[in-house]
């Protein structure tokens, strides 16, 4: 599947279509901040890292809080050289070991590792990561930053939009692209220079969700998310 990949371009329609084929989290932990991504966001995602940047095709990709697996098995639908998916939760792995099977991507250039993200050694072309937003547990999402940082020379990270901006939402609700450019954060631009990356690049997208903790008050929430395109500096 990974060879056929790399030999023709996929399009955009046909990887949504293969993200929802996946199994979303039976058990979503709310101290953990599971959030599935949706199929439009990972697809616009690993869709700008494979064929606006040439981030994936024959690349060595890290998937930090892996979750159900949707980034990690799209990067390797792609056509990734090979993939690490890493998750502190177990069962969630398991989730992503069934789709893994499911989807026919049970090759040797996938590796599922269950434990915290400080345990990830060694050097990979692009990380990849839907972080949770520091909801439950503050600042969360700086630590995936640094470890990615530490561990790729391309990270695409998703992070919460500094505020709630409806006229935005509506705009990408009627969007033909579903993604708009934006300015970064202010600190997150500082955070991320200071840990040796320079942000390339701010796109703004439209995340939907369904009901799944008692706390939420409706069937579905819109809100919008922010992808991070990042590359480290390396010091000669």
């Amino acid at each position: 599947m990974a060879e056929y990949a790399q030999k023709r371009i996929i399009r955009k329609l046909d990887l949504e279509l293969f993200l929802s084929t996946m199994r979303v989290n039976p058990t979503p932990k709310v101290a953990l901040e599971q959030y599935t991504i949706s199929e439009s966001v990972a697809a616009t995602m690993l869709y700008i890292a494979a064929y606006t940047n040439n981030d994936i095709i024959g690349k060595r990709v890290l998937d930090l809080g892996c979750g159900t697996g949707r980034l990690s098995l799209g990067a390797a639908f792609l056509g990734a050289k090979n993939v690490l998916g890493v998750d502190i939760d177990k069962d969630v792995l398991k989730v992503a070991v069934t789709n893994s099977q499911n989807t026919g991507l049970t090759t040797n250039n996938i590796n599922w590792v269950n434990g915290d993200i400080s345990t990830v050694n060694g050097c990979f072309d692009t990380v990849l990561q839907n972080p949770p937003f520091g909801v439950q547990s503050r600042n969360a999402d700086r630590a995936f930053l640094v470890k990615a940082l530490a561990s790729g020379k391309m990270i695409y990270s998703l992070h919460s939009h500094p505020q709630v901006d409806k006229r935005l939402i509506n705009m990408l609700k009627s969007s033909r692209t579903c993604i708009f450019v934006v300015q970064p954060s202010v600190f997150l631009k500082r955070f991320v220079e200071q840990y040796g990356g320079v942000v390339k690049a701010v796109y703004a997208a439209l995340m939907t969700i369904p009901k799944m903790f008692d706390f939420h008050t409706k069937t579905s929430h819109d809100f919008v998310v922010d992808l991070y395109v990042i590359e480290r500096n390396f010091v000669e």
